[in-house]
C-alpha cells in the first residue's frame, strides 16, 4: 500500500484487504485462474496494448475498484472489442469476480489485485480510451481525505495514459465526494465536465447495470451523481 500526505501527492489508499475467509474453490482459482488473468507489471506493456487479450481489441479502458465486478462484467459481455483491465485489491471481491469468469471466460478481460497507481504507471502514454473509478471508497474523515483516490496526482496519471478524448467517469452517492471530484477536475488543465444539463450526472451510464451497493444507497436515501470527464 502506498501513501501520501498531500492533495497533489497523495497516491493510491484502500482499506483492509481482507474480509471473510475463502471457500476452498476460491482459494484454488486464485492459486489457478488469477496468475492467468494477471497482467505482469515486471515485464515491459506490450506493444499496442491491445495485444495484451487474447480476443481481438480495438481499445483498451481500466476499471479502478471493480468491487463485486457487476459493470465490469456487463460493459465486457456488451462490448467484446474493447479490452478492460480491471483493478481490485479487496480479496472476497477479485474472488467473486473469478468465480463469474471460471463460469464464463471473457477474452477481453485482464486483471490485477493491488495497488492501481503500480498499473497506471505502468501503462503507456495514452494507451487508454476510458478509465471508471465507481463508488470509491469516500474516506468521509476530513483527518482522512487525502487518501481519497481523486487527486492532483491521479488526475496526472489519467491525463498521461488517456488518449485525447479519453473519458474518466466517477459515480459516487456521497455528496461532498462528489463535489471534491468536479473542483479537482475542474482545476485540472486536461479535463473538461462533459455535463450539459443536470440529467447528465443524474442519470446513470449507458447501459448500466447497477451495483448492489448502489440499490443499498438508494434504500438508504443517498441520491447517486455520475460525471464523465473527457481529456482534451
Amino acid at each position: 500500500m502506498t501513501s501520501g500526505s498531500k492533495d497533489g501527492n497523495a497516491t493510491a489508499f484502500f482499506g483492509r484487504r481482507h474480509g471473510k475467509t475463502l471457500r476452498e474453490g476460491q482459494a484454488e482459482r486464485f492459486e489457478t485462474l488469477l496468475p492467468r488473468l494477471s497482467i505482469d507489471l515486471s515485464a515491459p506493456p506490450p506493444h499496442p496494448l491491445e495485444s495484451l487479450f487474447a480476443a481481438p481489441i480495438e481499445a483498451v479502458r481500466l476499471e479502478i475498484g471493480f468491487g463485486g465486478g457487476e459493470h465490469l462484467l456487463s460493459e465486457a459481455r456488451r462490448l467484446p472489442r474493447i479490452g478492460f483491465i480491471g483493478v481490485e485489491p479487496f480479496v472476497n471481491s477479485m474472488a467473486k469476480l473469478l468465480g463469474a469468469l471460471d463460469a464464463e471466460p471473457l477474452p477481453n478481460i485482464r486483471l490485477h489485485d493491488d495497488d492501481a497507481i503500480a498499473v497506471l504507471d505502468w501503462l503507456p502514454e495514452a494507451s487508454l480510451s476510458g478509465i471508471d473509478l465507481l463508488y470509491p471508497d469516500p474516506w468521509p474523515k476530513k483527518k482522512h481525505w487525502k487518501r481519497r483516490f481523486v487527486n492532483a496526482g491521479n488526475l496526472d496519471r489519467f491525463a498521461r495514459v488517456l488518449k485525447p478524448g479519453g473519458l474518466f467517469r466517477f459515480a459516487s452517492d456521497i455528496d461532498g465526494y462528489v463535489n471534491w471530484t468536479l473542483v479537482r477536475c475542474a482545476a485540472h488543465p486536461a479535463f473538461e465536465w462533459t455535463a450539459k444539463t443536470a440529467d447528465d450526472w443524474r442519470k446513470p451510464f449507458e447501459a448500466w447495470p447497477g451495483t448492489r451497493y448502489e440499490a443499498k444507497a438508494v434504500r438508504e436515501g443517498r441520491t447517486p451523481a455520475y460525471l464523465t470527464f473527457r481529456k482534451k
